[in-house]
């Protein structure tokens, strides 16, 4: 059976023909959620980001790249307010070589910190464990879970609508392929302005 694909979109101030994590932080510079390539189900999400990416590279060109990624599974996610599949955790746990106390995989993003954190060797009270981590402990997270078989990071676009749009960090750069560049305009609160889409060809 051939792999099933979904589109998503990027955002960015740059042109390039592929993804690469050498690249990461580049754009925005922030990642809440995790270090990955982030993509958006919103076409116009992807947008507000390039807008952001450019004012904050001194760019004047924003770009949305739609981009084609393996289909969501139950067991090749983690959501970042849900609990961990059970799968995963025991994955995980098989390969730390311990057990991964309940409150950390009650949510993704819980789970996904206090990896890193356990990887790196910041081992602290199990509330700083889940609570917050370092560009190298996220860094870690990313790297761990893609080895075990985790395709994305996933997070709701609108905490408000955890059934909506969602935004994902995809893990490694070979789950990404772009379908198409298009060079957009965004107005002064970074909003796409519509039909200014143009296709660009490298």
């Amino acid at each position: 059976m051939e792999n099933m694909v979904e589109i998503f979109y990027h955002g960015t101030c740059y042109l390039f023909d592929k993804f690469s994590l050498s690249f990461l932080g580049k754009g925005e510079g922030k990642s809440k959620f995790g270090q990955g390539i982030y993509i958006s189900s919103s076409y116009k999400s992807a947008a507000l980001y390039a807008s952001k990416a450019a004012k904050a590279n001194g760019k004047s060109s924003c770009y949305v790249y739609t981009v084609e990624v393996p289909l969501l599974t139950d067991d090749n996610h983690i959501f970042s307010n849900k609990p961990v599949n059970k799968e995963i955790v025991a994955c995980a746990e098989k390969v730390v070589g311990e057990a991964i106390p309940n409150e950390a995989v009650v949510e993704g993003k819980y789970f996904r910190k206090y990896i890193g954190n356990l990887l790196t060797g910041q081992r602290s009270t199990l509330k700083k464990m889940i609570g917050k981590a370092d560009a190298t402990a996220e860094n870690a997270a990313s790297e761990f879970l893609n080895k075990i078989g985790v395709v994305y990071l996933v997070w709701p676009h609108s905490q408000s609508k955890p059934d909506g749009d969602t935004n994902r960090a995809v893990l490694n750069e070979n789950d990404i392929n772009i379908v198409k560049i298009e060079q957009v305009e965004c107005d002064e609160k970074n909003k796409l302005i519509e039909g200014s889409e143009k296709v660009i060809k490298l």
